[in-house]
This record gives structure tokens, sequence and C-alpha cells, in this order.
């Protein structure tokens, strides 16, 4: 693989899109996972043990938590990155434990610190839309980088997308750059967040486009 990205997502869209137990979201982006682009249970022999992870529990509880599923004790969602990313990102030495992977990803958000470029902007979650190239320049402006941006796409007689995840990209060096594939690259890794029927996907430049403040 060649590059990470660092997602984020939003709680109140990820609970939109399914529902379950999912009650009460927390109102600041919180992390998907750190996927290395070309990822899939690349050893499936390490497996996940949460007592390796303990030191970082209350920061994994906080800023990672499991959206859809609200009960603290719950691990299944970080096992689940971990098998399938956290063993393929681990050919870097500073990925290579449970505990580094973890810990690494939990540095990379708080030095991004999505939820406080967003908010300096003035780009709060709001009933009112947003356009998506605005909520783009601010992003690009702060971080000098493209981060790559999907949303809900509108259902039925909604006239507006819905903002959902949020990706940066790093090196292997941990430098921050583009999300863009180059001209003629494919990405092999459409990391679609797929709940039930519902999907995220590429936002779309030209629609309105929701921040919601709470499921609806």
């Amino acid at each position: 693989w060649k590059k990470l990205y660092l997602a984020h997502h939003w709680p109140v869209t990820v609970c939109k899109m399914i529902t379950n137990d999912c009650h009460d979201p927390p109102k600041y982006w919180t992390i998907h996972g750190l996927w290395p682009d070309r990822a899939e249970d690349c050893n499936r022999t390490w497996h996940f043990n949460v007592t390796e992870i303990k030191d970082l529990m209350s920061d994994m509880r906080h800023y990672w938590p499991d959206v859809i599923h609200s009960s603290l004790n719950r691990t299944h969602f970080w096992k689940h990155e971990w098998d399938k990313h956290g063993t393929c990102a681990a050919t870097l030495e500073v990925l290579n434990s449970q505990k580094k992977y973890f810990g690494k990803a939990l540095e990379l958000y708080q030095d991004v610190d999505l939820n406080g470029c967003l908010w300096k902007a003035g780009i709060k979650p709001s009933s009112s839309y947003y356009k998506m190239t605005d909520i783009k320049e601010v992003l690009t402006r702060f971080y000098g980088v493209t981060p790559k941006i999907q949303c809900l796409p509108p259902e039925e007689g909604e006239e507006a997308q819905t903002i959902g995840q949020i990706e940066f990209c790093f090196t292997k060096e941990l430098q921050l750059i583009n999300c863009t594939a180059p001209k003629g690259e494919s990405n092999p890794m459409q990391a679609h967040l797929k709940l039930g029927t519902e999907e995220l996907s590429v936002c779309n430049d030209t629609l309105p486009t929701y921040y919601p403040s709470e499921v609806q």
C-alpha cells in the first residue's frame, strides 16, 4: 500500500443511515478508522486483544466510539478495524502493534483537529444548507491538502445531500497529502460506508449540503 486514510465520520449522519440502538450520537466528528489504501484482513492470525489498548481506553471511547452500538463495553468495531486495516498498516514500524496503531490514529486525529477547524470557520451543524465548494475550500485552505468528502445522497423528496465522512490522506511518513488519485490511477480502496441499504459516496459539488445537528 502507498498511503493511509484517516477517516472521520459524522455520528448524526451515521445514525440517520441505520435504525437501531443508535441514540444520542456525539456532536463532534469521531474516528471511523485509519486505512491503508489497499487493505483486507492482511494477517488473520493476529487477533485483536483489547487489553493491549487498555491505556487508550478513555480516549478510544471518546474519539473512536462505536456510534451504531452505543453501549461502552462494545469492542467489535475496534476489532473489525484492526482485523481489516490495522493488520495491514502494521507493516510500518510506527504502527506495528495494536497499541501503536490505535494510539497513532488517536494522535493524528488530535493533530488534524477537524472539529476545531470547521468550528473556527463557522461551519457548524445547522438546519440551513451549506455549499460543498465552501466546505472544501475551508478544508483545503486550512490543511493545504485536498481531503475526500463523502455524503449520503438525497433520499426521495430531499434536495440536499448529507455530509457523512471526511478522510485525510497521509504518506507512509505520516505527512498529509492530497487524497485525489493521480490521473489514470484508479482508487482500489472504495471505502464506502454501507449500512443497510444506505451508502455514502463522494459528495456532489452542486447539491446543497446538510450538516445535521440531530437525527431526524
